[in-house]
């Protein structure tokens, strides 16, 4: 059913930082004003309404943030969409109609666009991963590889298209890598310090250990205190021997070198996450348009 988006309705997780980001968006676009608009319309009021065309075929995602940009722009816009976030699209639907003042759907166009369409080729791309592992334990997850200043709309997006998500940032989840496991003096020295330092602090977080071959693996195993083995660029027969190894002891975490054509392949090794970077630092944005109607 085809509804107006108003206060009441709003419903979104984050709604306070999505509106914070979209704020710094506009401010970055907009400055001390749009003078084409201004130029072209000046304080002329025009009645109409402008629909989001849809050019490719994907999963749709990003519709609560352009709705909160044409209010943050406008509070008297009125937005309809005509899917939720997480449906499937096709080329030549309508996302959505925007109706109200022309001159602030013009000045919130690009913005407006500028989210839907990284957020809907975030989550086009996760489902395409998302669908690949079907069948299997393993699930899609994203990385802190995302745009800056956007991290919170990119991991929304990968949620949106089926994935889950990884920490959110340094804050709220330990994870050793290979570069703090340099700098301990080996792994072993690094999971002791982690393990008294959250014994000490009180800090109840999930520890990862990042694992570069089977050695390191055995390592992890024979000190224990984490909740999760990441197996780096790990190779199919490597990632079968450190699954066998593990035995469910730990969760188990793949990365580094996955792709749509491998995947499958990685998720039959038993693995409990397969963890792609790609997800958020390049993405293919799908394409949309917004077309004024008068």
């Amino acid at each position: 059913m085809k509804k107006t988006r108003n206060d009441k309705e709003m419903n979104v997780k984050y709604e306070e930082q999505i509106i914070d980001i979209v704020k710094r968006a506009l401010v970055e676009d907009i400055g001390y004003g749009d003078i084409t608009t201004i130029s072209v319309i000046g304080d002329e009021y025009i009645e109409g309404s402008a629909e989001f065309l849809i050019k490719g075929d994907g999963i749709i995602a990003g519709l609560d943030v352009v709705w909160i940009v044409f209010k943050t722009i406008d509070p008297n816009l009125n937005f309809v969409p005509y899917f939720n976030d997480g449906d499937e699209v096709r080329s030549g639907n309508i996302a959505g109609v925007v109706s109200g003042d022309v001159r602030s759907i013009l000045s919130a166009e690009r913005t407006a666009l500028n989210f839907l369409q990284r957020m809907s080729g975030i989550a086009t791309l996760t489902n395409k991963f998302v669908r690949a592992v079907e069948g299997t334990k393993a699930k899609i997850t994203d990385t802190r590889k995302t745009a800056p200043g956007l991290r919170l709309i990119d991991k929304i997006a990968v949620e949106i298209g089926g994935g889950v998500n990884h920490r959110f940032g340094l804050y709220d989840m330990i994870l050793i890598k290979d570069n703090h496991i340099a700098v301990a003096g080996g792994i072993e020295k690094a999971i002791e310090r982690c393990l008294k330092y959250v014994k000490e602090k009180n800090v109840n977080v999930k520890i990862e250990v990042e694992a570069q071959n089977l050695d390191d693996v055995r390592k992890v195993l024979k000190i224990g205190g984490v909740d999760r083995i990441l197996l780096d660029n790990f190779g199919i027969d490597e990632l079968k021997k450190a699954v066998d190894l593990i035995s469910g002891k730990f969760e188990v975490e793949a990365s580094g070198g996955i792709t749509l054509e491998n995947v499958r392949q990685v998720a039959e090794t038993g693995v409990d996450y397969i963890s792609i970077g790609m997800l958020t630092h390049s993405p293919k944005a799908l394409d949309i348009s917004l077309e004024i109607k008068i």
